[in-house]
């Protein structure tokens, strides 16, 4: 897959404990993106943070936490990203969805991609 020099980075902003079909959020979304052809996905987990609730969710040990903040990134063509918006509508209850101009140096991979 070819990318455009310009793209967009969407940022999805959960909490490790939020669930849809029986999975996780986060893993939900990235098989999502990967059987809507988006050019990659990557989850992150914070060691800290608090949203629009200002619940704070940590890693302390005075303060562990069972939920916390999941980023999950995808890079693609703002086409790509556009139509995969309505999806994440339909299943995110509580978090934020950012969209940001993203310049592309390169994308490549060193494998042919797993028959689908």
């Amino acid at each position: 897959m070819n990318l455009p020099e310009e793209g967009q980075l969407l940022r999805i902003f959960i909490g490790e404990s939020d669930r849809h079909e029986g999975m996780p959020l986060f893993q939900w979304i990235v098989r999502k993106a990967r059987e809507n052809g988006l050019a990659g996905a990557t989850v992150l987990r914070g060691m800290e943070g608090f949203g629009a609730n200002s619940r704070l969710h940590t890693t302390r040990i005075l303060r562990l936490s069972m939920d916390l903040p999941v980023i999950i990134e995808i890079v693609d063509k703002k086409e790509r990203i556009d139509s995969f918006l309505p999806i994440l509508d339909s299943v995110i209850q509580e978090g934020l969805v950012t969209i940001e101009k993203a310049y592309i140096r390169l994308y490549r991979s060193r494998r042919k991609p797993p028959p689908e």
